[in-house]
């Protein structure tokens, strides 16, 4: 089985995090309502550090002006993140 190089934690943590802002998801808040787990925020950050689209997604941050409807599609957590906005 081969191993997929995983990005830097920190930057793909603020990715995952300033996403959802932008979205106008609260990691805080839906993690409090119980609506997200920990373990599942967790998850949503290693998928991001293996997906390999960070220049791509820093693009697509830069050029945010108000409150995305959906996640990015080249995203690998836009379905969840998705669920989350509903």
């Amino acid at each position: 089985m081969s191993q997929v190089a995983l990005g830097e934690i920190e930057k793909h943590f603020w990715l995952t995090r300033s996403v959802s802002r932008c979205m106008g998801i609260s990691m805080t808040e839906v993690m409090a309502e119980g609506r997200l787990s920990p373990e599942q925020y967790a998850e949503l950050v290693t998928r991001c550090r293996a997906a390999g689209c960070d220049l791509q997604c820093e693009y697509w941050l830069a050029r945010q002006q108000g409150t995305a409807a959906t996640a990015p599609d080249f995203c690998p957590n836009a379905e969840i993140l998705n669920g989350l906005k509903t």
